[in-house]
């Protein structure tokens, strides 16, 4: 009977655990902390967004330069598999307006006690408070105990699940990454994804608005356009719609230091419409009551528009509709990977066949958000990782077989 270690015990890893289990498999989970699915646990606390509904094609694309080397994974455990899968284990499932897919109990409990259960019953081992430290000269793989008691244990075949950087508290903290580069694999340097933006707001705005949302508007970067809603900060701006522009404003101040956006905070009129609307005796009245009787523009829009054009705000309706549309705002650099949801960076495609193995180190496979790909919030996260998880438990049974009772 095949034995197979995995180590890191978050949704990835513990996939990979059910699939290699549920053929007959032998599987131990190692896990630095003293539980396992902490970071999905912290995913329930916004109700668990498994996945998304959109076609599967669109689905793909989010996944930006890695869409055609994560997309066979995804077809191969697409959406509806995760669906189904999370119905086997009691969860039933909804789709919320934006399309996005929760448990109707949208917490990740009850998920996470079920999927324990349905483990331990296929004899999944848990080992937790066990921090890997990488290999010994002679290929043994190296623990050490929270008491600091180290921990060998023989070459086995591995799934190595070790998360991103973006969560330290919860134990992913990318401390692995080196272990990797010890042993000549290559990595890309873990950076923020799915953060916020710093931005140069005066104390007065900050100091008003910090913790106020940002209905409504829309985004652009380029020629890149998102809607959703935006949350001002003491830094910036955070949220949906910025997480979603992450990836290439991220790049853009990597590559200039700094990179403009535009919001327009009335998308759904046109200029001209909005300039109608505009076109209204003022009678005296401040700018604030004038927009939310106009155009019922918020607080926070009037005072954006006072942060970014000050005493050049236009008075003419076209001028002023035109300023309401097209806000510039510029992004000096991005919240550090402790406050970012997820990471970019992590183990080379390169490094990898298609069963996610490292090809110089047979017999161990990589999974989930420590390999170098990134996508935005909305279900895309989690889908990822448990395809992955999938695709490498399924490539080491078509390696070693399968079926065999668990003795």
């Amino acid at each position: 009977m095949q034995k197979h270690i995995v180590i890191g015990g978050g949704p990835s890893g513990l996939m990979a655990a059910e699939i290699l289990s549920a053929a007959g498999h032998r599987v131990t989970v190692y896990e630095r902390m003293p539980s396992v699915g902490r970071k999905l646990l912290i995913a329930g606390r916004g109700g668990l967004n498994l996945t998304h509904s959109e076609p599967l094609d669109r689905f793909c694309s989010r996944y930006g330069d890695r869409s055609a080397w994560l997309a066979p994974m995804i077809e191969a455990f697409p959406p509806q598999a995760l669906i189904a899968w999370a119905q086997g284990l009691g969860q039933e499932t909804f789709v919320g307006s934006s399309g996005r897919v929760f448990p109707k109990s949208l917490k990740s409990s009850p998920l996470l006690r079920a999927w324990l259960k349905r483990l331990d019953v296929q004899g999944v081992e848990f080992k937790t408070r066990h921090r890997w430290l990488g290999w010994t000269e002679d290929g043994r793989l190296k623990f050490e105990r929270q008491n600091g008691d180290s921990v060998l244990i023989e070459r086995a075949t591995t799934v190595l699940a070790l998360g991103g950087a973006s969560w330290p508290r919860l134990g992913s903290n990318g401390d692995w990454l080196s272990l990797l580069e010890c042993q000549g694999i290559g990595v890309e340097p873990f950076r923020s994804a799915n953060c916020g933006f710093n931005i140069g707001w005066s104390d007065h705005f900050r100091s008003r608005f910090a913790g106020t949302p940002l209905q409504g508007a829309a985004y652009r970067f380029n020629d890149v356009v998102v809607r959703g809603e935006a949350m001002v900060t003491r830094y910036g701006l955070e949220g949906g719609a910025i997480y979603a522009l992450s990836s290439v404003l991220r790049k853009g101040v990597d590559a200039h230091g700094k990179v403009e956006i535009v919001i327009d905070l009335r998308p759904e009129m046109t200029i001209g419409k909005l300039a109608e609307k505009l076109n209204r005796p003022r009678a005296g009245e401040t700018l604030a009551n004038f927009l939310r009787k106009s155009i019922s523009l918020a607080p926070v829009g009037v005072n954006l528009l006072r942060e970014v054009f000050g005493d050049r705000i236009a008075t003419e309706p076209l001028a002023l509709a035109q300023q309401i549309k097209s806000l510039p705002l510029t992004l000096t650099g991005t919240q550090g990977l402790d406050r970012a949801i997820s990471s970019a960076g992590g183990v080379r495609v390169s490094e990898m066949d298609d069963t996610l193995m490292l090809r110089k180190l047979p017999g161990v496979h990589v999974t989930g958000e420590m390999l170098d790909w990134e996508a935005p919030t909305g279900g895309y996260l989690l889908q990822a990782c448990f395809a992955t998880g999938v695709a490498a438990a399924r490539g080491i049974i078509n390696r070693h077989g399968g079926l065999e009772k668990i003795e």
